[in-house]
């Protein structure tokens, strides 16, 4: 059977379909990037803004207006959603691998690790489809690391629903993360956004003393202001949140922080968004994620007074994005005349993203350049290290480290 995927939303939708399309693979199905030639097209939905569900919806209702015959699977974050069950799946073959099938089709390795959550923020319609938090076994999350390891992958990509719940033997994710980076010094270990706090604190260090893990925070801050915080049930305050990014350029100076912000929740104040802006300014926030309000039914914030008008909620979504994207070009134009490790993704180009969440393309006026380019030596999924030559738009441009690999 020819099977086509689409998958909208986070890192973790994204690892959830590239495991089943590994299961897919070791049953003798065909992976199709066409809906043409699919007989079957899956669908991994999201639901975490209404813009999401409707962009998801929209497709739906274009593939079954196009394609009325085909067979469609609605899976992931979307109501009338169901787990893909891939033993339900007409098979090609009947014996299947002793242990699950590994995803090989990216250039970097995604390792779910964690699902569920059970914070109750006001705004988040996720629990809902993935119910109360649970953790891969500390013991099999690192056997299917080494796997990955042994796979060829230079960098794992950590994902969960909420990183910060995971739990299994004693362990949390402060512990996992060390343990993943002691698999092999020459692959790198990037996790997914996490929640600041102490917890968060703690995994600052570890990141400190193991320099495989790569040098970037994602926090899932949401909002500088306190009085907006607690109206989202966030489990901390802005001043954790300023504790948290001090220490973490404390110990990494290096590091790129990263963070999600929601603009225009209800009742959000001119002083309450200056708060926000602030926190980005001190911290110097590059990699920013920031989204209008979206009211999603079901949640409490959806029925909360004080609504702020859409176009409001834009604006204001729109300033924080910019600040993050000037932080950004300023962050980048740090490492003019240094080297960087890259996990290429791209030949040619050779290009991708370094430990500090910066892409990097390789300039093609090098000769250098021409040399790697015309080798038939792929790249790919391998760390190497490149010499910064210029930074442009938040994005680095070089040339290849002779031996650098």
């Amino acid at each position: 059977m020819n099977i086509c995927f689409e998958t909208f939303g986070c890192r973790l939708n994204r690892a959830e379909t590239l495991d089943d399309q590994a299961r897919c693979v070791a049953r003798g199905h065909r992976l199709v990037s066409s809906h043409a030639d699919a007989d079957m097209i899956v669908i991994r939905g999201c639901s975490v803004t209404a813009r999401a569900q409707r962009d998801c919806e929209k497709l739906i209702g274009h593939l079954r207006e196009k394609y009325p015959g085909k067979r469609l699977f609605l899976t992931g974050c979307m109501p009338n959603a169901k787990k893909l069950e891939i033993s339900n799946v007409s098979r090609a073959v009947e014996v299947m691998p002793s242990k699950p099938p590994l995803p090989t089709f990216t250039a970097r390795a995604y390792l779910k690790v964690q699902d569920g959550c059970s914070c109750g923020c006001t705004f988040c319609i996720v629990p809902k489809f993935r119910g109360e938090p649970r953790s891969v076994p500390f013991t099999e999350v690192l056997d299917r690391a080494k796997r990955f390891i042994d796979a060829g992958y230079s960098e794992i990509v950590v994902t969960g629903c909420n990183l910060m719940l995971y739990s299994s033997q004693g362990r949390r994710l402060t512990d996992l993360a060390a343990a993943l980076a002691g698999l092999s010094s020459g692959c790198r270990i990037r996790l997914g956004s996490v929640e600041p706090g102490a917890q968060a604190m703690e995994l600052a260090g570890a990141m400190a003393e193991n320099a495989n893990i790569c040098r970037f925070l994602h926090l899932s801050v949401q909002s500088g202001s306190d009085v907006v915080l607690k109206a989202m049930r966030r489990p901390y305050s802005a001043k954790d949140v300023d504790a948290l990014a001090v220490e973490a350029k404390r110990l990494m100076p290096d590091i790129c922080l990263g963070c999600d912000l929601i603009a225009g929740f209800p009742d959000e104040g001119e002083m309450d968004f200056r708060l926000t802006k602030g926190l980005l300014v001190r911290h110097h926030f590059t990699n920013v994620h920031a989204f209008p309000f979206s009211e999603r039914p079901g949640t409490l914030a959806a029925a909360m007074p004080g609504r702020i008008l859409p176009d409001i909620r834009k604006k204001r979504a729109r300033d924080l994005a910019e600040l993050g994207a000037e932080s950004r070009r300023n962050f980048a134009k740090r490492f003019v005349g240094r080297t960087v490790d890259v996990v290429v993704e791209n030949d040619n180009p050779p290009s991708g993203w370094t430990g500090e969440y910066l892409w990097f393309e390789a300039s093609q006026a090098t000769g250098m350049f021409r040399t790697i380019t015309t080798s038939r030596v792929s790249l790919r999924k391998k760390c190497v290290k490149f010499m910064v030559r210029s930074a442009h738009g938040g994005n680095l441009y070089g040339e290849p480290v002779a031996g650098g690999r």
